[in-house]
């Protein structure tokens, strides 16, 4: 039998995009062509492979079978044929990451990583919704949440330590009792997994008093908005290194209560750890976790990787 090799370029441009007028654009064709060449596809198989929907297209399960099984070979004759034809190799890496991760804290260490793989084109989507694997062409995500995924391959990514931090105009640095704090405008993060009743329990605080507060549900919008000194913000040191290292933000309590919690993880089908691509991403993620790390004076440890959830 004589490989339909048009028709299967054609279809895998067009569930990798989920788009025939998309994959059309990019093959430099008709849309009718597109959809031609994948129905003759499908005529073939013996199966249906991809169904409209609105202006779009969703993967049928053997789609989504028969995408995955010719996808390291569709990529691997891109790269010889751009290699031999003296063009640089370029492998796509789709990223999702929660919206704060990637503004606060991926995005200000992409550039060597760039730089030191040349050969990868990435694209980042921050957002907090979860990845559907089987109908989204995410290589990996970095979710929030409490790392329950039955499933997937699940990783901690660190162990955050979660403080009340305000712009020093507003307070000092170690200024503040634990009771002191109340009488301050707090910014609530109301999609943390630390908030402030929390907080005052630990502190030892009855917290049964009328809040002045102002709400955000995104923690990278809490935190400049500590910044520009609306209030005190309870957040994640990971997410506002940048911050406290310039001094545009201290922790103006004495001895804070110290809540530590997992809320970033490292998630992905497990046959996508095979991939080289993600192993990359992922050995420099971890390196960089590590690097952060070390910089916090030891206040935490690493995740063990032996405890990667499954």
């Amino acid at each position: 039998m004589q490989l339909p090799i048009r028709s299967i370029v054609v279809f895998h441009a067009a569930a990798r995009s989920g788009s025939i007028t998309k994959a059309a654009e990019e093959l430099r064709v008709t849309p009718s062509a597109v959809t031609q060449q994948i129905q003759s596809l499908e005529l073939q198989l013996g199966v249906t492979l991809m169904n409209k929907m609105g202006r779009g297209v969703v993967l049928t399960e053997a789609g989504e079978r028969y995408f995955e099984m010719i996808t390291d070979e569709i990529e691997r004759i891109a790269d010889a044929t751009n290699t031999i034809k003296g063009h640089r190799s370029v492998t796509t890496l789709n990223i999702r990451a929660t919206p704060t991760l990637s503004n606060k804290w991926l995005l200000p260490r992409l550039r060597p990583f760039l730089d030191a793989h040349p050969e990868i084109e990435l694209r980042v989507d921050g957002t907090n919704e979860p990845t559907d694997f089987n109908r989204e062409l995410v290589d990996v995500e970095i979710r929030h949440g409490d790392g329950r995924w039955p499933g997937l391959f699940v990783e901690g990514l660190v162990e955050e330590n979660f403080i009340p931090v305000s712009a020093p105009e507003i307070a000092a640095a170690a200024s503040l009792s634990p009771e002191q704090v109340t009488k301050h405008r707090l910014i609530h993060s109301v999609k943390s997994r630390a908030q402030w009743p929390q907080w005052f329990k630990e502190a030892g605080v009855n917290h049964d008093f009328r809040w002045s507060r102002v709400m955000f549900d995104r923690s990278h919008m809490a935190i400049d908005a500590a910044c520009d000194g609306i209030g005190i913000a309870l957040e994640s040191e990971l997410m506002m290194w940048k911050e406290l290292s310039e001094g545009r933000l201290v922790c103006p309590v004495v001895s804070p209560p110290r809540i530590a919690l997992t809320t970033q993880w490292i998630v992905c089908p497990r046959d996508h750890l095979r991939h080289r691509k993600v192993k990359v991403f992922l050995d420099w993620l971890r390196a960089e976790r590590d690097h952060w790390l070390a910089k916090q004076s030891g206040c935490f440890l690493p995740i063990d990787p032996g405890s990667a959830v499954s």
